[in-house]
């Protein structure tokens, strides 16, 4: 997936030659001090951000060769995003956060809203669709940027410090979900984070130091 990734920052070099593949039903988590590059890494792996060198391939398909609208589509398509605080937009219900990235998509709109039903059902959040952003728990907003991930069935999640503003019962349950997502869809995960216990729960960690898989 991932092939010698350089990135520097004005003077400061944050990734010194990163590569690792990632299987397919996987969940990998990256763990590592602040300032280790792994934010970075994600970023670039998914495609928000480009390396200064280094290789990025996904489904045999080399990202580093897309530019502008191609790349928006692939990463709409192939990748669901997960952030520490949740990106959901304020003036949007649960059920329109989640659709709008199968609406950019294309995809037609009752397939789209269906689906999203189903998510958030799935979630636990069936009571909740009509609800805006601030009526709901921050556990509660982590779930529907799940669903939100989700909802175009990418080939992988990655998740940058999702539990990050979560007290530690729901940062449990979301924990849990992830390996029920893997279980029911074999979903993919790469996930950055802190949390000591969701990196042991993985299949496979990788620890960052200086801009280095150690």
């Amino acid at each position: 997936m991932a092939g010698n990734i350089h990135k520097k920052y004005g003077s400061i070099e944050v990734l010194r030659g990163v590569a690792f593949e990632i299987k397919k039903g996987e969940v990998v988590s990256i763990v590592g001090p602040s300032g280790s590059g792994k934010s970075t890494l994600l970023h670039i792996l998914g495609t928000l951000d480009k390396a200064d060198m280094g290789s990025v391939q996904m489904n045999n398909t080399s990202l580093n060769e897309l530019s502008g609208k191609k790349l928006a589509a692939f990463r709409n398509k192939h990748i669901g995003f997960v952030f520490q605080f949740h990106h959901l937009l304020p003036e949007f219900s649960a059920l329109e956060n989640v659709c709008i990235p199968g609406w950019l998509a294309g995809r037609k709109k009752n397939e789209v809203i269906s689906e999203a039903e189903k998510l958030l059902a799935m979630l636990g959040l069936s009571h909740r669709l009509q609800n805006k952003p601030n009526q709901l728990s921050g556990g509660e907003q982590q779930r529907v940027a799940v669903a939100r991930a989700l909802i175009n069935k990418p080939d992988i999640v990655m998740a940058d410090e999702p539990t990050g503003n979560l007290d530690s019962a729901n940062a449990k349950e979301l924990h849990q979900l992830f390996f029920d997502l893997r279980k029911q869809f074999n979903q993919t995960f790469l996930i950055v984070t802190h949390n000591e216990e969701l990196a042991q729960l993985s299949d496979r960690v990788l620890h960052m130091k200086d801009g280095k898989i150690v």
